[in-house]
């Protein structure tokens, strides 16, 4: 062993340290400062759109968990089915995004919400009326990539948004 070189170990680490000690934060202070997320993001929700839908049931079909009910009637008087019931678990939904790359109508996309924490359990029961696109509830552009050009572009970690409440 040579003890000429005795500490250069903890010189080397200690200067490592120092230089991140230095440098500029990379985090961000999660509920004031937010970052926007990739345009093609999964998020926890889905959005149905109500005009697209026929009722053909393949997103159902689809789901490997069976987290997509679906019920419809026949409208006589437009030819085409009406749906009555449009429900999604989320519960059990694993987000594969099978049900979305299913549906031949472009009728389900994915929302960018990913903070759907709720306290109950049937509260993770979405029905048609909640699966609406609102300001709130926004489109990804998952699976669709003419929409993904129209989303703002993703923010890095040193390119931070603030939102202003």
């Amino acid at each position: 062993m040579k003890f000429e070189r005795y500490g250069i170990g903890i010189i080397k680490g200690l200067s490592v340290t120092i230089r991140h000690l230095l440098r500029h934060p990379t985090v961000v202070q999660y509920p004031e400062q937010r970052l926007n997320i990739s345009r093609r993001t999964r998020g926890n929700e889905l959005i149905w759109n109500q005009e697209k839908c026929t009722g053909c049931a393949t997103c159902a079909k689809s789901c490997p968990l069976g987290a997509i009910e679906i019920t419809t009637s026949t409208n006589p008087v437009e030819n085409k089915y009406a749906v009555e019931k449009y429900q999604i678990d989320t519960g059990y939904c694993i987000q594969c995004g099978l049900c979305v790359e299913a549906c031949p109508y472009a009728a389900l996309y994915f929302s960018y919400n990913f903070e759907c924490a709720k306290y109950r359990r049937w509260e993770l029961v979405q029905d048609k009326e909640k699966m609406r696109e609102t300001p709130e509830r926004k489109v990804s552009g998952y699976f669709y990539p003419e929409r993904a050009t129209k989303l703002p572009r993703q923010t890095l970690l040193i390119e931070r948004i603030t939102e202003k409440d």
